[in-house]
């Protein structure tokens, strides 16, 4: 089974993708094979742009043998069983991601994405079976319990509860 592990940037994606690797899955971060797939660079953005039909061909040949996580924001729009998609309000997101680089219009253009649900409206634009879940004020070890009971009991989908639009409406202008 083949698991996006998916979120804007600094909703935990890769700390919680490192302690379940500790905890025994099969993790495959994109940034890892991401160079594989570029097809041109963003000077706006100041990001790489990658061929996600290219990048999605090479995910469906992978054969894996239990649980496959794939960590990346852009592991929801590849052809996978399931999406968990992370979440994080905009207010500590925006801690989060002053602390990785502190680039202002990159952190703002994330927090306007989160609050707008971009990453669920693109991922349920492929999937049926997606988790959101909270890490505003969690661990990472909280968030990673919370997967392997995803993974062991494989709930019903639950998404769609998560609102942020009331920061938007205070916040954007």
């Amino acid at each position: 089974m083949k698991i996006a592990l998916t979120g804007t940037p600094g909703t935990g994606k890769s700390k919680v993708a490192d302690l379940l690797e500790k905890k025994g899955y099969e993790i495959l971060r994109i940034e890892n094979i991401a160079d594989k797939f570029v097809i041109g660079y963003d000077e706006e953005r100041q990001s790489k742009i990658i061929d996600e039909e290219r990048l999605d061909e090479y995910i469906k040949k992978i054969k894996e043998k239990d649980i496959l996580i794939i960590e990346g924001h852009l592991s929801h729009l590849l052809s996978v069983d399931a999406v968990i998609l992370l979440r994080c309000h905009p207010e500590e997101l925006k801690i989060r991601l002053m602390k990785k680089n502190g680039d202002e219009k990159k952190i703002k253009e994330n927090l306007e994405a989160e609050a707008l649900d971009i990453i669920l409206e693109r991922a349920l634009e492929r999937h049926e079976k997606i988790w959101e879940i909270d890490t505003t004020n969690k661990k990472a070890e909280e968030v990673a319990n919370e997967i392997e009971e995803i993974l062991s009991k494989n709930p019903p989908p639950n998404y769609g509860k998560i609102d942020y639009s009331g920061w938007l409406m205070e916040n954007v202008g």
